[in-house]
């Protein structure tokens, strides 16, 4: 009962999440006598952890591309590319949100940078407000399925960390995350095109002069995404040996060759990232912590029996976990959803016989859902602030949207193929 009201009370009082996390692994070690210095070995245990590398690099890589133009240049080539179909600029914008949040790892950074291009593109050529502002707040977060994505990364180094009979490689992630996205991606873009002919948006035609244009500018961009897949599946690298390519690729690039970047913003641009990096880390090693303890208490076996007794099949149980993690997906960021709620779930879903990597593309897809889902989705407050609109506007705009991605979810969900093929070809 203390320990439950020392907790409430840091909550209370707006203490860091990793604070309470680390109060809660103290608390719970001291209960059971256990000396103290266990938490610092766990901590110390994620260093252990090769592939941790990849998350600050790929996290630098992409915030320096972030800074650089290469997003108004994603945008015209995926236009001239795309600009002839129907719907043609709204499949662009899912297309060039859903590959810019896969580098940079931020849906709000997506929103931000490409909604500056997109949303009064898209006005221009006649798409309606509400479509407009619901289609981008909603493909903020498309491209958490897609490598290198950091979320992948992170959930690879907490299942590493929870010695599970399964392996969990993080290249299986990044091919397991590759249809269930483009599933995701399929569907938006078959309402949007469906929209675009009912409102009769008009089509511009291919021109092969603008698409050579746009891929002279693009030139230097897309080799890379070639370069880190490519290099990882063909086993010329690992994944944190991908990130390191990708930082000096973007390095080269962006400060040598095309000078969008002075030498001068790297340290603001690296304090930038790794601000962010610090946190997410300081998060998953007093994670690991708090996790040791709770497997030391049998939390998860006892979940996992009470859950058995109320809940029988295992269709049941995955509806009863989207639903959690849609609600879940609205109140924390993807990074501490992952550290705090991942050590809990995952051994009960691998009782119930579901796969780690399956059980992953899960939880992100419906992180990508909880992002935008009404009335607390984080991507919904800051298309708020961005395009300058009640946050009662964004709440209708995302409803068809998050409908469609919902279904998504159902068919990644209960079809486990789609999830796992890829992985099992590739084996």
């Amino acid at each position: 009962m203390a320990a439950a009201i020392v907790l409430t009370l840091l909550v209370i009082l707006g203490a860091p999440l990793f604070a309470i996390i680390a109060t809660s692994a103290l608390i719970g070690f001291s209960g059971e006598d256990i000396d103290l210095s266990v938490i610092a070995i766990e901590i110390y245990r994620i260093v252990d952890t090769p592939v941790l590398l990849a998350i600050p690099l790929f996290t630098f890589a992409g915030y320096v591309l972030g800074e650089s133009k290469a997003s108004e240049r994603l945008v015209r080539l995926t236009d001239a590319l795309l600009g002839w179909m129907p719907g043609g600029l709204a499949v662009v914008s899912l297309f060039a949100c859903a590959f810019f949040t896969a580098l940079t790892g931020a849906s709000g950074a997506t929103i931000i940078a490409l909604g500056a291009i997109l949303y009064p593109a898209m006005k221009q050529a006649g798409y309606r407000e509400r479509f407009n502002l619901g289609l981008i707040t909603s493909s903020g977060s498309l491209g958490l399925l897609f490598p290198p994505s950091i979320a992948l990364i992170l959930y690879g180094v907490i299942a590493q960390q929870m010695d599970l009979d399964q392996p969990v490689a993080i290249d299986d992630l990044f091919l397991a995350g590759l249809l269930p996205g483009m599933l995701m991606l399929a569907l938006l873009i078959a309402w949007s095109m469906y929209k675009a002919v009912g409102d009769k948006i008009p089509t511009t035609a291919f021109d092969a002069k603008k698409l050579a244009s746009a891929l002279r500018e693009s030139i230097w961009e897309m080799p890379l995404p070639v370069i880190l897949i490519g290099g990882i599946y063909g086993g010329y690298f690992a994944v944190s040996e991908a990130a390191a390519v990708a930082v000096m690729y973007v390095l080269i690039v962006d400060v040598l060759i095309l000078r969008e970047i002075k030498i001068k913003q790297l340290p603001v641009i690296m304090r930038d990232s790794m601000v962010l990096v610090g946190g997410v880390l300081i998060i998953l090693a007093v994670s690991l912590a708090s996790t040791n303890y709770l497997i030391d208490a049998e939390v998860p076996t006892k979940l996992f029996n009470f859950i058995r007794e109320h809940v029988d099949s295992k269709l049941t149980f995955l509806m009863l976990l989207n639903i959690f993690l849609l609600l879940l997906g609205m109140m924390l960021d993807v990074f501490s959803a992952l550290v705090i709620i991942v050590p809990l779930t995952l051994p009960i879903a691998v009782g119930y016989g579901i796969h780690p990597v399956h059980f992953g593309i899960i939880f992100l897809a419906n992180m990508q859902i909880g992002y935008f889902t009404p009335p607390v989705g984080m991507n919904l407050f800051i298309a708020s602030y961005r395009f300058n609109k009640p946050i009662t506007e964004l709440y209708y705009a995302t409803i068809p949207f998050m409908l469609i991605l919902f279904v998504a979810v159902l068919i990644i969900t209960y079809w486990p193929a789609l999830t796992m093929s890829l992985i099992d070809l590739h084996n």
